[in-house]
């Protein structure tokens, strides 16, 4: 029989020892590998100062900055001719319209014929006065003569008294003369009226642009009856320009001044840069908008009538700014997620205007800072991460 060994117990509890520890070991360094493949990955953006442009949205009609309609001045002429359209160019004097001028041509010329009977009238009177200028001397003189001998007992009372009267009646005839010149003269002011007024009213039935632009519109038809107090025969956008008459809400109103650029979007004709010219110091009760008109730029694609929208930038600076999606929002304010040496850090800032997928950073951060682009809620202080790729400024709309 062979004998049994038995260890005894300062061999057995090295062993043991050793093999726990060992056990341990290897524990340890499988947990160490499991929390690096564990450790989520994020991507940055660098807080970076750049220009931030505050901007208010507009939308409205297209439609002339200054339209202009073409009545007749006279009416009950029948419409002639009309040389012009839509869409037809023109400039300033241009005949748009003639109409049917017989009538005032033959009114022009009695009253070309009544001025020169009144100017032969005016002269015939002049006539008068020379005559009576011309007697008035004598009969003056020989009256003198004659009161001299009658003082002297010469001449008889009646041959003074025939010198008296032939004297009163050639200052009389003298008088009277004056008198029908000054009354030929009226008439001849009022027929020369007459004759102007006549002229005026032929110059009318040829219809001239007053202004160069574009005709928009045309109600006018040959053969129609010309009338002072119907429709517009034309319209005409002076010298073509198109601006927009766009809608702001009444809280952006007050920020929107005169000279601010706008970026327009026009259907059918793309892009179009311009500039407020004039906002509306009122604002409409019912649907709390106001009207800003804004220039454009000359573009043979915009059309009145059309439809538009775009911006208004009302500001532009210099701001601390990060993406949008970096800020998370709540009832106790703005926060991002900082991201330092691998390590999650929650920062409260004070956030500014929105901007083409940016946030301005009015206080909280500093430039060169790197914050967590999205996701940021789903982290706490302390949180270890990996950032996935360099630092720099994630543009908007990235995929982390």
């Amino acid at each position: 029989m062979m004998p049994i060994y038995k260890p005894s117990l300062r061999i057995l509890i090295p062993l043991l020892l050793a093999a726990t520890l060992s056990s341990q070991v290897s524990v340890g360094a499988d947990a160490m590998v499991a929390d690096s493949q564990n450790t989520p990955t994020v991507t940055v953006a660098t807080v970076a100062l750049g220009d931030l442009l505050a901007r208010t949205h507009v939308s409205g009609t297209l439609v002339a900055k200054e339209e202009v309609l073409i009545n007749p001045q006279i009416g009950g002429y029948e419409v002639q001719q009309i040389l012009v359209d839509i869409g037809d160019t023109v400039k300033a004097g241009d005949v748009l319209v003639k109409l049917d001028a017989r009538t005032l041509e033959a009114q022009l010329a009695q009253a070309d014929a009544d001025v020169v009977r009144a100017k032969a009238n005016v002269r015939q009177a002049q006539s008068q006065i020379d005559s009576a200028k011309a007697n008035l001397p004598q009969a003056t003189t020989s009256l003198t003569r004659n009161q001299r001998l009658r003082s002297s007992g010469s001449i008889p009372t009646a041959t003074l008294d025939d010198s008296q009267a032939a004297a009163g009646v050639a200052q009389a005839a003298f008088d009277s003369a004056k008198e029908g010149l000054n009354v030929a003269a009226a008439q001849l002011t009022q027929l020369q009226a007459q004759r102007d007024l006549a002229a005026l009213n032929l110059s009318r039935a040829t219809i001239k642009a007053p202004v160069g632009g574009i005709i928009a519109q045309r109600t006018a038809k040959q053969g129609a009856i010309a009338s002072t107090g119907g429709e517009p025969m034309l319209k005409i956008i002076a010298n073509g320009d198109i601006e927009l008459e766009a809608e702001v809400v009444e809280t952006a109103l007050n920020g929107v001044q005169p000279g601010n650029q706008a970026d327009i979007s026009i259907a059918g004709a793309g892009n179009q840069t311009g500039k407020v010219r004039r906002v509306s110091p009122t604002v409409d009760p019912q649907t709390r908008l106001g009207l800003v008109r804004i220039t454009l730029d000359k573009n043979p694609a915009i059309r009145s009538g059309g439809f538009a929208d775009g911006w208004i930038t009302v500001n532009k600076k210099q701001a601390l700014m990060v993406p949008s999606t970096a800020v998370q929002s709540n009832t106790e304010g703005d926060a991002v997620t900082v991201v330092k040496d691998g390590v999650i850090e929650k920062r409260s800032i004070v956030a500014g205007i929105l901007f083409d997928g940016k946030r301005e950073v009015i206080k909280g951060l500093t430039a060169g800072e790197t914050v967590l682009v999205r996701a940021g809620n789903f982290f706490r202080d302390g949180d270890l991460v990996k950032v996935a790729r360099p630092v720099l400024d994630i543009p908007v709309g990235a995929a982390p």
